[in-house]
């Protein structure tokens, strides 16, 4: 019996539509223009805005926007294929067929004999089936092989934490780190406080790059508390951003109903109006 036997084909009327549409944008021959100007490459911004437009969506609750921005992020994957297809190298159904063959190589407590009791033995069990496929395809077996380069800082440094972390090189607990984070945080001032008193262009230029590295030293400690945490550092921030928004939003209207203006005011007072708008939209 097949690994995957457990699934069935069924048939897609309305995918193989899509293809179709797709193919009708790109032809040569009546054609869309800007469809016809398309690259990888230059689908590349589309494709991120897109899937942000999806957590967007996901996280207003629109049940109907979630299902329309799925669409659009769909279409950048049709495109590429298409785009693929047309130079020689892969059609749609190709990539379809290697992300099932993949899910399904990845999932042995599914589709095979392996067990896997909880989500963490299935992280686990994944990260060793990925470090073996980078074996047996003589490629770089580095655990950070394939980590895109152009992932914003903080998954990034998640994804390489959890690669490390795969492999047993990890704190134990989020006390640990959160002892790290203060360490790095003592550092940053130790830089801060030399920048201040640096004499002179070089020096304060050096002491710069310092206070960067130290910093990013800090950002690189929080993620991982985040991460012993079980929080995802990209959404508690943009968490942290709406928040504070929102809170700005309220002190704006708090000066508006005065007749004061914000830029106007000392930093005193915007500190009363900022606790004040804390209060009323706690």
């Amino acid at each position: 019996m097949p690994e995957d036997s457990k699934i069935t084909a069924s048939p897609l009327p309305h995918m193989q539509r899509l293809l179709e549409i797709m193919a009708a944008l790109r032809n040569p021959d009546g054609g869309c223009p800007w469809d016809l100007q398309q690259t990888m490459r230059s689908l590349i911004p589309y494709t991120l805005e897109e899937a942000y437009e999806v957590a967007a969506a996901i996280h207003s609750g629109d049940v109907d926007a979630i299902r329309d921005e799925l669409g659009d992020l769909l279409f950048q994957v049709v495109f590429y294929a298409r785009l693929a297809e047309e130079a020689g190298d892969y059609d749609f159904d190709q990539v379809a067929a290697a992300i099932a063959d993949k899910l399904v190589r990845r999932h042995p407590h599914v589709f095979g004999d392996a067990q896997a009791n909880d989500a963490t033995e299935v992280l686990r069990q994944w990260e060793q089936i990925k470090r073996q496929e980078r074996a047996e395809a003589a490629t770089d077996t580095s655990v950070f092989a394939d980590i895109p380069q152009n992932l914003p800082g903080l998954l990034q440094a998640m994804k390489i934490q959890k690669r490390c972390a795969a492999v047993g090189f990890d704190w134990d607990n989020a006390q640990q780190v959160l002892a790290k984070v203060g360490e790095e945080l003592d550092e940053v001032t130790v830089e801060l406080e030399a920048l201040q008193v640096a004499a002179v262009d070089a020096e304060q230029a050096t002491i710069q790059d310092r206070v960067e590295d130290e910093i990013g030293d800090l950002l690189f400690a929080v993620v991982n508390l985040a991460r012993h945490a079980k929080v995802n550092p990209e959404t508690a921030l943009g968490r942290a951003n709406q928040k504070f928004m929102r809170r700005f939003r309220q002190v704006e209207a708090l000066a508006a109903a005065e007749q004061r203006e914000l830029a106007e005011q000392p930093l005193s007072e915007l500190e009363l109006l900022w606790q004040q708008a804390k209060r009323e939209l706690s």
